[in-house]
């Protein structure tokens, strides 16, 4: 039975994109556990070690799509094409909702108890991570390199002072942008 794992990166950030995953493993991978254990050098050198022993997909959405068809609909139609790029006989999502998309088993912490949602999630993770470092490079005043996006104090003020950027979720509502 072929085992297609899927995991997203993400969710819940102000800025940057929604990246979904989805992974197949045609090779044993030692090592393989959710991103969020492992190391960022880690995490950056299984994504190699995945790359090259996987049938894989990366759906990067955008923070202006997300705030035109809102997080759900973003997620459900990142689900839809990792369904139709990858072919496999089930297809496991972490977490405890498929967004309305046929076929998808939802396994709560399943990135990591089912190897192939670990690699999905770290394929995710790095992905998104890489495409918010090269936003730092263009928006330095945010420290997106230290943050990921994520709505902490000093990414907060740098809103505050500097206003928004096209990168960010303007649906996000945050009590401090008030």
């Amino acid at each position: 039975m072929t085992i297609c794992g899927i995991d997203e990166a993400g969710r819940g950030t102000l800025a940057g994109d929604l990246a979904i995953a989805g992974a197949v493993l045609t090779r044993k991978i030692d090592g393989l556990k959710d991103s969020k254990k492992l190391s960022r050098e880690r995490r950056a050198e299984m994504f190699d070690i995945i790359r090259a022993n996987s049938i894989y997909h990366i759906v990067l959405i955008s923070a202006a799509a997300i705030d035109e068809y809102g997080l759900s609909q973003a997620l459900a139609r990142g689900l839809r094409e990792i369904k139709n790029a990858i072919r496999a006989d089930i297809y496991i999502y972490d977490g405890n909702c498929a967004f309305g998309v046929e076929g998808i088993t939802t396994q709560i912490k399943a990135d990591n108890l089912v190897e192939e949602v670990s690699a999905a999630s770290i394929l995710a993770k790095v992905s998104k991570d890489r495409s918010l470092l090269s936003l730092a490079q263009n928006y330095p005043q945010y420290g997106f390199e230290r943050h990921q996006g994520y709505g902490v104090k000093a990414h907060i003020e740098a809103i505050k002072k500097y206003g928004y950027t096209p990168f960010h979720r303007k649906s996000f509502v945050v009590k401090e942008l008030l």
